[in-house]
């Protein structure tokens, strides 16, 4: 599951069955195992949300290592 949430700005969420357009104040939840990739032509204040583990790159062989703060 993948939930993305446009604050302001416009964000694309890229799926296996189609494109998902958000507007600002609008939310899309992606299910659970569907491939997806979010993309903003122009600058946009987004907030993401993902299963804790998951890899930044969606790949967890390329992903960038957890660093604890």
């Amino acid at each position: 599951m993948f939930i993305g949430y446009a604050l302001n700005g416009h964000l694309t969420i890229e799926t296996e069955q189609g494109t998902v357009e958000l507007g600002p104040g609008e939310l899309y939840v992606v299910p659970k195992g569907v491939e997806h990739r979010p993309v903003a032509q122009e600058e946009a204040h987004i907030l993401l949300i993902e299963p804790a583990g998951t890899p930044n790159t969606g790949d967890p062989e390329t992903a960038a290592a957890k660093v604890e703060i």
